[in-house]
């Protein structure tokens, strides 16, 4: 009986995560071509991709090793834009039967991705670490070889060519800001301070200076913590803080 469990959950993760490592791959064959530009051969693509799972994260980290960051710039960067997986993960753990053994907890947490996370929280009653695995490991697949694929196009395609792809990695970030921002203000006014921030950053003489990876780190600590402390989100049941 347990191992009938365990193969249904087995296939309901693979399936459930099959759609979304499609997703994945588009989007992870654009930051392949960044890949490529920043220097990674397929093999260093992949493996970047299968242990950082957010797409601002790792272009974040290909444009610190593009700029030969040091390695705790890189570190400290990497943290900040996937903090919010540790939020995700503790939520996602409290979904788990009491006798789930500490290692499915800790393996789960490594594979969350904002899209896995949605499936874990969908499900009804406890949460399967195996349906978990299974839906993790497919959409993980798509995106290490959706980066490894575009460092390979890079490579084999024209130069011209190669840069016309570039563009689509913007195209990707307008996707991720275009829609949250069309729908809260908070959000509309932050993008656009951000880009001037980050501007201002690159001209002022006191901050000119500093490398990519701490301007990164200076602006996504300052202008996230300001967020937070004027526009707090609020509790919908309690009306408090969250």
């Amino acid at each position: 009986m347990k191992s009938e469990q365990l193969r249904r959950d087995v296939l309901h993760g693979a399936r459930d995560g099959l759609p979304i490592g499609l997703g994945y791959f588009a989007v992870a064959f654009s930051l392949g071509i960044t890949a490529h530009n920043a220097g990674l051969v397929p093999l260093q693509g992949f493996i970047s991709s299968f242990l950082n799972h957010a797409s601002a994260g790792e272009y974040a980290l290909l444009s610190l090793i593009a700029a030969n960051a040091a390695y705790w710039e890189v570190a400290v960067v990497i943290c900040i834009t996937n903090a919010r997986y540790l939020l995700m993960s503790a939520a996602l753990s409290q979904r788990f039967s009491p006798d789930t053994p500490f290692i499915h907890r800790l393996l789960v947490g490594f594979g969350i991705t904002d899209e896995i996370f949605g499936l874990g929280i969908a499900q009804k009653g406890w949460v399967s670490p195996p349906y978990m695995y299974a839906a993790f490991l497919v959409a993980e697949l798509f995106w290490s070889s959706g980066t490894a694929t575009g460092i390979a196009a890079g490579n084999i395609l024209p130069a011209n060519v190669v840069s016309a792809l570039s563009v689509a990695i913007y195209g990707m970030f307008l996707a991720i800001i275009i829609p949250p921002a069309r729908e809260n203000r908070v959000v509309a006014v932050l993008v656009p301070l951000s880009f001037a921030c980050s501007f201002a950053f690159s001209i002022l003489p006191l901050f000119s200076t500093l490398s990519d990876g701490m301007k990164t780190i200076i602006l996504t600590v300052a202008i996230s913590a300001g967020a937070a402390a004027l526009f707090p989100v609020r509790d919908e049941e309690g009306g408090g803080a969250a």
